[in-house]
């Protein structure tokens, strides 16, 4: 970390947010892009380094994949390919790299990314550690529009609030920050550090990020990519009361900073604290399901832990038997019945 950022107390940190956009189907590029930009802003005393949607894997504003109603070109299927190939896995090679990268430069990195499962993508944003760790991701549980094509849906199991030495970190990607119920489940998590990385350059934006962090007495980090005649950008940086401490800046490649005083929070919460003084639970209630949802469940005693791996157990086979026959399995598989 740069010798500035030591300068702050315990419960100050400056925070980076980066304005740039990724190379689209050249994530190895894109990698050594992140790392570059990274690196900056360590050196500029960020222990924080926010990054927009889909930087790893690309956002590819514009394109249609061949999709119409009714219809799909073959075209469009071989550049989809193309981008599923540029996605990233969780763990894999692109996840080493970032975690040599958090370690090398002391930084915690909040990184959106497009992750490939299998043949099905997800928009995602990836937390590590200033060890390296990975700490968790966020799948982003609503695409938007012909993001649904490409996308798809992540569930509550995804959708943590992460305490670290920066603070307790959350994401929220893109327009998932007009669902009213997703913002809920985050402050009652007690979001401090609130990252919408997003792709929305609207002039509208700034004010739906102000928004949220007066909602929720959080500190807001809006990431934006930047990608000329496509994406302008428009990141920004806003305290719990609202107030711009960096931004919106539009039109150019940047890196924001601004030094957080996560004392404020409790400040600011003495008038207003939606989940908790300032809620009424015997009126209003909200359900979050945080169970992984699968679609397939393995329901013999050899599927017990097959949760994330998402390996299916041996196939158990029981074959008619005659009646007064011994059934030369039922030792091993007394559950077949």
């Amino acid at each position: 970390m740069g010798a500035e950022a030591c300068t702050l107390d315990a419960m100050t940190s400056r925070v980076a947010v980066v304005q740039a956009g990724s190379i689209l189907f050249d994530t190895p590029s894109t990698l050594l892009l992140a790392e570059d930009l990274v690196r900056q802003a360590a050196r500029g005393g960020a222990s924080l380094v926010v990054f927009p949607e889909a930087f790893l894997g690309g956002y590819p504003k514009g394109m249609d994949f061949g999709v119409t109603v009714g219809g799909r070109s073959a075209p469009g299927r071989g550049e989809f390919r193309r981008y599923l190939e540029s996605a990233i896995e969780i763990p894999g090679t692109e996840t080493q790299a970032l975690s040599a990268l958090a370690a090398a430069t002391g930084t915690h990195l909040v990184m959106g990314c497009v992750e490939r499962a299998g043949s099905t993508l997800y928009c995602c944003v990836l937390f590590l550690g200033p060890d390296g760790a990975i700490l968790g991701k966020h799948r982003k549980v609503m695409p938007t529009a012909m993001e649904r094509v490409l996308w798809g849906c992540g569930d509550a199991s995804t959708l943590p609030v992460i305490p670290t030495a920066a603070g307790r970190l959350g994401a929220v990607i893109c327009w998932e920050n007009y669902m009213p119920l997703l913002r809920m489940a985050m402050y009652q998590q007690q979001v401090e550090v609130y990252c919408a990385c997003t792709v929305d350059d609207r002039e509208v934006w700034p004010s739906t990020m102000r928004h949220i962090a007066v909602e929720g007495r959080c500190f807001v980090l809006s990431a934006c990519q930047y990608a000329p005649g496509l994406i302008r950008g428009g990141s920004l940086v806003a305290n719990p009361y609202g107030e711009l401490l960096a931004g919106p800046v539009y039109g150019r490649e940047i890196i924001l900073y601004a030094d957080i005083d996560l004392s404020a929070i409790a400040e600011a919460k003495f008038d207003l604290d939606v989940a908790g003084h300032y809620a009424r639970p015997d009126l209003f209630e909200l359900r979050v399901q945080r169970q992984p949802q699968h679609t397939v469940r393995w329901m013999d005693a050899a599927a017990a832990n097959e949760g994330e791996s998402g390996q299916a157990p041996r196939p158990t086979i029981s074959l008619p038997n005659p009646a007064g026959a011994a059934h030369r399995g039922d030792a091993d598989h007394p559950a077949d019945q």
